[in-house]
């Protein structure tokens, strides 16, 4: 994925589902990931982003410019 443009990946800790959720903004609201460690669920949300960008290319279609912090 090193090719590609840093995505941002949100996690946070969902008490109702027990669970770490990941959201990813530049993909829009409904695509995130879940997983019961913090570890897995980066992995998850690694791996999402690269199919989503593989999706994408495959089909010509472009890709979410990637938010980029803008410190002080």
């Amino acid at each position: 994925m090193n090719e590609h443009p840093r995505y941002s990946i949100v996690i946070e800790w969902s008490e109702e589902d027990q669970f770490y959720i990941a959201i990813l903004p530049e993909w829009g609201d409904l695509m995130h990931s879940h997983g019961a460690t913090y570890e897995e669920v980066l992995r998850r949300g690694k791996e999402l982003i690269e199919g989503l960008v593989a999706a994408r290319q495959q089909e010509g279609e472009p890709l979410p410019r990637a938010r980029v912090f803008a410190g002080a």
